[in-house]
This record gives structure tokens, C-alpha cells and sequence, in this order.
């Protein structure tokens, strides 16, 4: 069996057959749309971001697999706060505040990537990356919500 794997960073949701995937593509005889499609189906929750993807195709049977990396939780927490960049000074410059549902979202998007045994302590996770770019998670500290969220305050998002 021989095999080709493409890495390529791609618009969530939004990849084309044009470069990068297109050029590499082409010549493995695969059909190019099916693919793309697929990439975007599997791309969709990330649009507006840069996603890393590995496509492994098998050459001779033209069946493929998709494993789709996800941007930094740092990335992923600009997004959803509309900030460019993090604070170069996070303890004494906020630069925006995060909602624990959409701190939760993002742990969920993480979801294979984070080392938390559940939603709740990948959730943690992610606030503690707040904490690194100044970010405030519903007006709170984000250690202070991680506190909060060991105590059970934000049981009814999980």
C-alpha cells in the first residue's frame, strides 16, 4: 500500500482547490472537490481560523483520512473576545473577558488536544491560559474562576 500524506494550514470551513491543497492534490489522481469538501466539513467549527490538517491517502485505493489539528487555545480565545493579541502585561493589563460558556466551548473544540479527564477540568485548562494574556473570565480573575469552578458555581454548564 502506498500512502502520501499532505500537512497543509487551511481557512476553517473554507479551504478551496486552489493552493495549498489543490497543487498537491492534482496529481494523485483523487477527486479534488470530494476532498476539500470533506476538509471543510470536518474544518467547519473553526471558520475565520488558521487549521492545521494531515490528509493520508492511500494512492492506489484513493481512500483518505482527515485528522484536523485546532489552533491555540490562545487563538481560539481571541476569537471568541475579539482581541488581536494578549496582554504583554496580563496581571495589571486586562485586554478582554471570556463568558464561562464560551470558556467551556473552547474546551470542547480543544476537547482532544487538553489533559483534563472531563469537560470541567479541560474547561480549567483553558482558563488558565487566560490567565497568561490578561484576559478576566466573567468579570473574575481567571484563578478566581477556576476556584469557583471547583466549588461547584458553574455546575450548570456541565
Amino acid at each position: 500500500m502506498a500512502t502520501e500524506t499532505i500537512e497543509a494550514l487551511v481557512d476553517g470551513g473554507e479551504a478551496s482547490a486552489g493552493p495549498p491543497l489543490g497543487p498537491q492534490l492534482g496529481p494523485l489522481g483523487v477527486n479534488i472537490m470530494e476532498v476539500v469538501n470533506s476538509i471543510n466539513e470536518k474544518t467547519s467549527k473553526f471558520k475565520g481560523m488558521k487549521v492545521p490538517i494531515k490528509l493520508t491517502l492511500d494512492t492506489e485505493t484513493k481512500e483518505y483520512e482527515i485528522e484536523v489539528g485546532t489552533p491555540p487555545t490562545s487563538a481560539l480565545i481571541m476569537e471568541k473576545t475579539g482581541v488581536d493579541k494578549g496582554s504583554g502585561e496580563p496581571h495589571s493589563n486586562i485586554v478582554a473577558d471570556l463568558s464561562m460558556k464560551e470558556a467551556t466551548e473552547i474546551a470542547e473544540m480543544k476537547e482532544d488536544d487538553l489533559l483534563g479527564k472531563d469537560l470541567k477540568e479541560k474547561t480549567k485548562e483553558v482558563l488558565g491560559t487566560c490567565v497568561s494574556m490578561g484576559v478576566t473570565v466573567e468579570g473574575k480573575d481567571p484563578r478566581e474562576a477556576q476556584k469557583l469552578l471547583d466549588e461547584g458555581e458553574y455546575d450548570s454548564h456541565f
